[in-house]
C-alpha cells in the first residue's frame, strides 16, 4: 500500500480482526478512524446490482461530485474494468480476502488522476446482510470531479496464519513421521 490513509485503515482493521479472517462489522468504531472517515465507504453485497454504496464519506462523494448512497460501485468503472472490479469485490466478500488496487480516473478537463483503493471484508454473520468496507484515496487530485475509473493493478492480501489450539500443538509435537488429522482447522 502506498497511501498513508490506506495503511492506517488497514492497520486498524487488522487489529480489530484479532487473528481471524475478518472482523465483525460492529468491532470497527468510527471514532477510532475519525480522520479517515471522509475517504471510507461501505458497500452492500449485491453482485447483481453492482455492490451499491450503503455509506460513502464526504471526500469520496466530493471526488465524484454527487451523493453515492444506493449507487452502483461497479458503475464508477469504465466498461473495460467493470468485470474485473466485480470479480475483486466478490473475492473480498466471499473469500474474506483484503485487496488493494491502483485506479486511474479521468477528470472533466481530461487529465488523469491516480487513486489507491483498499477493499476490506467484514466477517459474515447469520441473519445479517453481507457487506464490505473500503477506502478510496487520491494520490494527487486537481479538485475536479472524476469519472471512468480504470483498474491499473491489484493484489489480494494473505490471511493471517491460523492459530492452533494448544492440545493440537501438543499432539503435533509428539507425532513422528507423516500423520493426517481430519478436521484440523
Amino acid at each position: 500500500m502506498k497511501h498513508p490513509s490506506n495503511r492506517a485503515f488497514y492497520a486498524y482493521w487488522d487489529e480489530k480482526r484479532d487473528g481471524e479472517r475478518a472482523p465483525d462489522r460492529r468491532a470497527l468504531e468510527p471514532g477510532a478512524v475519525r480522520e479517515l472517515l471522509g475517504d471510507i465507504f461501505v458497500l452492500s453485497y449485491d453482485p447483481e446490482n453492482g455492490y451499491p454504496f450503503r455509506v460513502a464519506g464526504t471526500r469520496v462523494c466530493a471526488l465524484l461530485n454527487r451523493d453515492l448512497k444506493g449507487q452502483n460501485f461497479a458503475a464508477l468503472f469504465a466498461a473495460a474494468s467493470r468485470a474485473e472490479i466485480t470479480d475483486i469485490l466478490g473475492v473480498v466478500s466471499e473469500e474474506l480476502l483484503a485487496a488493494v488496487a491502483g485506479v486511474t480516473a479521468t477528470a472533466r478537463d481530461g487529465s488523469l488522476a491516480h487513486l489507491e483503493l483498499l477493499l476490506l471484508p467484514f466477517s459474515n454473520r447469520a441473519h445479517t446482510p453481507i457487506s464490505l468496507t473500503g477506502l478510496l484515496a487520491p494520490m494527487q487530485h486537481s479538485g475536479q470531479p472524476l469519472g471512468d475509473f480504470t483498474l491499473t493493478s491489484w493484489r489480494y492480501m494473505n490471511h493471517p496464519p491460523q492459530r492452533f489450539v494448544p492440545r493440537v500443538l501438543k499432539k503435533l509435537a509428539i507425532a513422528r513421521g507423516f500423520m493426517v488429522y481430519e478436521g484440523l482447522r
